[in-house]
C-alpha cells in the first residue's frame, strides 16, 4: 500500500473515534523523517488512546506493521510510527502548546477523503 492510501486508511480510523482537526501534511519536501504526518487531537486521554487503538486495528487488518507507539499510557501526546507515515495524536491542550502545523508550514496539507468528504 503506497504512502497516499495508507493516510486515508488511518483518517479514516481516526474518524471513526472521533478525532479532532485530522490534519495530514506531506512532508517529502520538508523532512527526512517520514513521508507524511498525520496530526488529530482527542479531548481527553482515554479519546486519545482509543485513536491510537484504532490505527493500530486498522494497520493490522491490511497487514501493516506498527513500527513503534509511544507515550500511550500518559495520553498526552501518542506517536505512531508507520515508516513512511508518523501519526500525531495529541490530547488538544498539548496540540495547541506544540502546533506542528505551524511548526512544519513549509509541508503541504494533503487533502483527505473522509466518508466521502473531502477535509
Amino acid at each position: 500500500m503506497e504512502s497516499k492510501e495508507l493516510i486515508e486508511v488511518i483518517a479514516k480510523a481516526c474518524e471513526d473515534k472521533r478525532a479532532g482537526d485530522i490534519v495530514a501534511l506531506d512532508m517529502q519536501d520538508v523532512s527526512l523523517m517520514a513521508d507524511y504526518f498525520l496530526i488529530c487531537h482527542g479531548s481527553n486521554e482515554r479519546q486519545v488512546q482509543a485513536v491510537a487503538r484504532a490505527i493500530k486495528e486498522s494497520m493490522d487488518e491490511v497487514d501493516i506493521d506498527v513500527k513503534r507507539m509511544e507515550g500511550f499510557e500518559q495520553a498526552r501526546w501518542i506517536l505512531v510510527d508507520l515508516d513512511d507515515v508518523v501519526c500525531h495524536i495529541f490530547h488538544q491542550d498539548e496540540r495547541n502548546y506544540y502546533n506542528l502545523e505551524r511548526l512544519w508550514g513549509d509541508a503541504t496539507k494533503v487533502e483527505l477523503q473522509i466518508a466521502g468528504n473531502s477535509r
